[in-house]
């Protein structure tokens, strides 16, 4: 399984014809600008909530890709109302079998809004779990107790979590939410695009590795096997 980073929580999972792209916000980041928007490609894209910066490019990379968007119900009827019609609308504990395996929709503690302020409905996480492995994306989220049923209930090879602090959790909440869902194998999103959810890496490496886990922070552009 293949990662590529393209900055804030915006990543691709890549394995055999399956390419899965979450939250894209490229255009607009300040720290994105060696991406080419236009280059990326996906087969299906997952939406966690609604911010634009998590949603700022999804109109026009669903257009020219023809992916499917996974998100909830009130984004999946915004994408249409902005001419994506191939969409497949969940929310919170369900789940669906695709072609790449079954995404289950979990509980975020956030805000959600569209760009102009209407209501995005409830935030999201995704659980996904295929052939070439399980991971869990938490999108925006404080650290909840939710987390831990993950743990309880499923193995996961590796996370996703917000690290920056501010508007999600920090560092160290992120390492409590590791233990909760018994996963070792970190890679930390939402930090450094905004100065205030900026970090400080080696502090926030060494931590995790005082914690007996693994930290990773991408290059923006960078893929890594998984």
């Amino acid at each position: 399984m293949l990662f590529t980073y393209y900055g804030h929580s915006t990543f691709s999972l890549e394995w055999d014809s399956t390419r899965l792209l979450f939250d894209p916000f490229i255009s607009d980041n300040p720290l994105a600008g060696k991406i080419d928007v236009e280059s990326i490609d996906c087969n299906y894209m997952l939406i966690s909530h609604g911010h634009a910066d998590h949603i700022n490019d999804a109109v026009s990379i669903a257009k020219r890709t023809g992916a499917k968007v996974v998100s909830n119900f009130e984004i999946v009827a915004w994408m249409e109302k902005q001419g994506v019609s191939n969409g497949h609308p969940m929310n919170t504990g369900g789940h669906w079998i695709f072609d790449f395996g079954k995404v289950k929709c979990v509980n975020a503690i956030h805000s959600s809004s569209f760009p102009d302020g209407s209501y995005a409905g409830n935030p999201m996480g995704f659980l996904v779990e295929s052939a070439a492995g399980n991971f869990y994306y938490a999108g925006d989220t404080a650290l909840t107790v939710d987390m831990k049923l993950i743990g309880e209930f499923k193995k996961i090879d590796f996370a996703l979590l917000p690290i920056g602090g501010n508007f999600t959790m920090d560092v160290d909440n992120a390492i409590v939410a590791s233990d909760y869902i018994k996963c070792d194998t970190i890679i930390g999103l939402h930090y450094d695009t905004f100065d205030l959810i900026r970090i400080d890496h080696a502090e926030a490496e060494d931590k995790f590795e005082k914690a007996g886990k693994k930290l990773i922070l991408p290059e923006i552009g960078q893929t890594i096997e998984m």
